[in-house]
Parts: C-alpha cells; sequence; structure tokens
C-alpha cells in the first residue's frame, strides 16, 4: 500500500507542477535571419524579398515603399497577465524602383509607453436610471396613434 501511496503521490505532484509551466505564444511574422541576412540593400526588390522571408505583417499608412515584419513572443503563467518576452519588428524601406533602399531592426528597447487619458466626450440629454426608463413609457404611447393602419 504505502508503494502506491508513493506511486499515486508522485504523479499527482508531477500533475501540479505541469500546470505551473507557462504557456507561449507566438504571434506574427518572425522571418529567418539567415534569409534576411541575404537580402541586400540596392541589389534586391520587393519580389526578392518577398520570395525569401514572405509577405509582410503590415504595410506604411501612406505608401507601400516600407514593409514591416512584426512578431511577439509572451509568456502566460497560470492565471497572471501575459508577459512579453520578445518582441521585434522588421522595416524593409523600398525606393520609387522596387529596390531595397533600407532594413532596419527595432525591438522592446526602441517602443514607447503612451499614456492613455481617461476623459469622457460630454454628450447632450438626461442621464436616466433603470427605474426611470422603465417606469418612463408607461402611458406614453395609446393604441392607435401612428400605427400605420388605416381605420
Amino acid at each position: 500500500m504505502s508503494k502506491k501511496r508513493k506511486y499515486y503521490a508522485s504523479a499527482l505532484l508531477g500533475l501540479f507542477l505541469s500546470a505551473c509551466s507557462p504557456v507561449i505564444d507566438q504571434r506574427g511574422n518572425r522571418p529567418d535571419e539567415d534569409n534576411v541576412a541575404s537580402i541586400n540593400p540596392g541589389i534586391d526588390n520587393k519580389q526578392r524579398v518577398y520570395e525569401l522571408i514572405g509577405s509582410p505583417s503590415t504595410l506604411s499608412s501612406f505608401d507601400d515603399r516600407t514593409w514591416y515584419y512584426i512578431s511577439k513572443k509572451t509568456e502566460t503563467l497560470a492565471f497572471l497577465e501575459p508577459e512579453v518576452t520578445e518582441q521585434q519588428i522588421l522595416a524593409i524601406r523600398f525606393d520609387d524602383h522596387e529596390i531595397v533602399q533600407d532594413m532596419k531592426i527595432y525591438d522592446e528597447s526602441d517602443g514607447t509607453q503612451i499614456a492613455y487619458v481617461d476623459r469622457e466626450t460630454p454628450t447632450e440629454g438626461n442621464e436616466y436610471t433603470i427605474l426611470q426608463q422603465l417606469l418612463g413609457n408607461i402611458g406614453r404611447f395609446t393604441k392607435g396613434e401612428d400605427s400605420g393602419s388605416t381605420p
């Protein structure tokens, strides 16, 4: 009996410990580093970049001359908030003739935190309680008034 209890206890302990392992989530398009290194600014064009590392995550807002490859890796432990362990943005800029002009890699240290403003936009009208809303329509409508049918 003692041997069975030890076996079950160790199996249960193993289950508890495996439940505490972090969940790793990889999102976005993270191109292969060797393929990125083989891109030659001034020589390669958009088609060659597409063949090497695939389609971008997004394009620049105002024209299609900058391609962004965005990737982020997070770890979530049990019920805690996800923690960003790795974040990378590869920006490839093309000239007017679709030739690679410049490449830059950005990571977490290049980002800035944005302070959110908690202001509310004022609106016209009244604010009613639930009871006022429920009772406010009693007697407001009468039978036959604007019903759309003819008598």
